[in-house]
């Protein structure tokens, strides 16, 4: 099971009210799933607090969120071996100024949320580039799940033009994957390998063909669906060649600034020089449409799906 996941962030940094919101957010969005199956086997408290008193509020006689049986808990709690995350990027949260009673996941959740404006933008309207997202996103995991194995299972970042000198994407990956190892070595999260969206330029959904995320470059006006490997295709292979970046790829970065005023916090790692790896701890894969193509090691055997 992998659940796509964006990682709230209080909008203000030190403000009790934004940090509890983002808290929400990320509960409503992540835990939901997780937290049955990697938690305590049933959904996080602040979903059958907030759902039960809206559900009070309308006069509903019990809550709209369903409640598990003893036995119920009892199966899913720890019937996945690993935890796949889905996640490309960020957003700030904060509680939402008017709460609303009518029955719905959003209203449920009582928060605003969305980019910050200085955030780099990509090929998609929803996708800002936030590297800091994924390493937040593992700790936050390692932190409420008792450092459950998780498996990246989509990561990666679009354009709209299709050029084969894609070098957003090469930093896209660097930088990301950077955070993986920072939430390794420096953490200690459990993260058992990477896999980049997406191998080949594809059908996105409602975007159809105008954004593209894959490491090939697909011409889809050529009935041969002529495949060309771009400049992430690679570099991402001497990643994988290499188990590591080289020596030349592992050049000072300066850590993004992700606020819009002054009291919104500038989420920095704790540390803004790329971890020089010549031995990654995680393996890393490509994921192409709707087909995993990864590889699980589990007691020396490696299995594919």
């Amino acid at each position: 099971m992998s659940l796509s996941h964006i990682q709230g962030y209080p909008r203000v940094k030190n403000d009790p009210s934004d940090i509890e919101s983002a808290e929400r957010y990320n509960q409503f969005s992540l835990g939901w799933f997780a937290n049955p199956i990697f938690g305590n086997g049933d959904y996080p408290d602040v979903m059958k607090w907030q759902i039960g008193n809206k559900s009070q509020a309308m006069h509903i006689g019990e809550s709209r969120l369903p409640t598990f049986s003893n036995s119920e808990k009892q199966l899913l709690k720890g019937s996945a071996d690993f935890l796949g995350l889905n996640l490309y990027t960020a957003t700030l949260v904060t509680k939402r100024a008017r709460p609303l009673l009518n029955a719905s996941y959003d209203n449920d959740r009582d928060v605003e949320f969305g980019p910050d404006p200085k955030w780099p933008s990509s090929g998609s309207d929803w996708l800002k580039v936030t590297p800091f997202a994924l390493r937040g996103a593992l700790t936050w995991i390692k932190d409420h799940y008792n450092n459950c194995p998780v498996l990246i299972t989509e990561n990666g970042v679009s354009d709209n033009n299709g050029g084969l000198d894609d070098v957003h994407r090469v930093a896209y990956i660097r930088d990301y994957i950077d955070e993986v190892l920072k939430a390794i070595r420096i953490d200690g999260c459990d993260v058992k390998g990477y896999s980049v969206w997406s191998l080949l330029d594809n059908f996105e959904w409602m975007r159809g063909y105008s954004e593209r995320f894959g490491l090939h470059f697909v011409n889809f006006s050529d009935p041969e669906r002529q495949r060309i490997p771009k400049l992430s295709a690679n570099y991402y292979r001497s990643i994988i060649e290499h188990h590591g970046f080289l020596k030349d790829q592992c050049t000072e970065t300066q850590s993004p600034t992700h606020s819009s005023k002054e009291n919104i916090v500038q989420y920095s790692s704790t540390q803004t020089t790329m971890i020089n790896s010549g031995n990654l701890s995680f393996r890393l894969y490509t994921s192409i449409m709707y087909l995993l193509i990864s590889q699980i090691l589990c007691q020396n055997l490696i299995f594919i799906f």
